[in-house]
């Protein structure tokens, strides 16, 4: 391992969709070596070691960590990321962490500064951000395409009912490396919900689109046994702009997600459909324009982040999903539960005057 010139990253928490995309993204990056593997249960250890071909392997965490990889990815449990990442940084890796970064913007923070003062790059696995032409739609608006920044309405609906409404979950899944644990989708305490398993992408997309900074959100959910299914939410920004956020499990299994953003400055406004590959800016000076998206270009998947982590940790490439944007994505799904149990009344978001961008 001396002589080994690849970079060395391991994986604490093997579940199915480390299996399904993490594991393989890393698989196909030149001059990667997987390194370790960590999770519960001896026989689907083995089962993830010996396919992908891990040197190591062990169901404590901390062994992982204690052969120094240079970058991990953390996609444990919702509940667990605080932890692993915390370890992670402090044994020196560069890390990125499935989404949402933690449960508590207190610890969030932390993470970021954690990371900050270990002079490693944090990353949150919010796919979305990486696509093409996202960072073109980025910088239009942070360009003042739109002019001043005075509304964003987002929405998103996805094929997840199965997995948050109880039952036997998704029937893709029969056909995954491993099968998920509904449990860890469906314990409030631990994440379960729409919002902090499916917002925890759109609003970090809003977020890092625009840089906006809300202060406060009120906000409704529908719920099915204490997990929230329908999640809808106002929130009110510094510099006066508002943001509503919405989305529910409600698409059919096999459907594209319906992900759309609409922008609106004093300028203009900003039109993003993401299941229709979709981005024109429409402006009242007439100087209008579209960003040319392939059809399909816009399917969802996780490779972008994978892949950042990998150059980050060479000292290259742009990490286009901050600690300080997980940070705040998950300072404003908490103001959005929170807001909900009392009721609608307005929730603080905690954004520690860190920008997201």
């Amino acid at each position: 391992m001396a002589n080994d010139k690849r970079l060395r990253v391991s994986v604490i928490g093997a579940g199915w969709y480390a299996a399904q995309n993490h594991i393989p993204a890393l698989a196909a990056c030149d001059g990667v070596a997987l390194d370790g593997v960590s999770r519960l249960g001896a026989d689907e250890l083995e089962r993830v070691r010996s396919h992908f071909g891990f040197a190591f392997a062990s169901e404590d965490y901390r062994d992982v960590l204690a052969r120094k990889p240079e970058a991990v990815i953390v996609s444990s449990p919702h509940h667990l990321h605080y932890e692993h990442a915390t370890a992670a940084l402090a044994a020196g890796a560069h890390v990125l962490c499935e989404k949402p970064m933690t449960l508590d913007p207190a610890q969030a923070w932390s993470l970021v500064e954690a990371a900050r003062s270990a002079k490693r790059s944090l990353l949150i696995a919010n796919g979305y951000h990486y696509l093409p032409g996202v960072s073109d739609a980025r910088r239009l608006i942070l360009g003042g395409a739109v002019g001043r920044i005075e509304h964003v309405a987002c929405s998103f609906i996805s094929a997840t009912r199965a997995v948050f409404s109880g039952g036997a979950g998704m029937a893709s899944w029969n056909a995954a490396f491993f099968r998920p644990d509904p449990s860890t989708w469906r314990n409030p305490s631990q994440g379960g919900g729409f919002a902090y398993g499916q917002m925890s992408h759109s609003v970090a997309l809003s977020l890092w689109l625009t840089g906006l900074q809300p202060h406060s959100v009120a906000a409704r959910t529908l719920d099915q046994d204490g997990v929230d299914l329908c999640d809808s939410a106002i929130a009110q920004c510094a510099g006066g702009a508002v943001m509503s956020f919405s989305g529910a499990a409600a698409a059919p299994e096999g459907r594209r997600a319906y992900l759309r953003l609409l922008i609106s400055g004093s300028e203009g406004v900003l039109d993003l459909a993401f299941d229709r590959d979709w981005c024109e800016l429409s402006r009242h000076d007439g100087a209008n324009r579209a960003i040319d998206i392939a059809p399909g270009q816009w399917v969802y998947h996780c490779r972008g982040p994978v892949e950042a982590l990998v150059a980050l940790a060479r000292g290259a490439g742009d990490n286009c999903s901050p600690g300080e944007n997980g940070a705040l994505t998950t300072a404003v799904l908490a103001a959005i539960l929170q807001s909900a149990r009392d009721g609608g009344n307005p929730a603080p978001v905690d954004g520690r005057n860190s920008p997201a961008s």
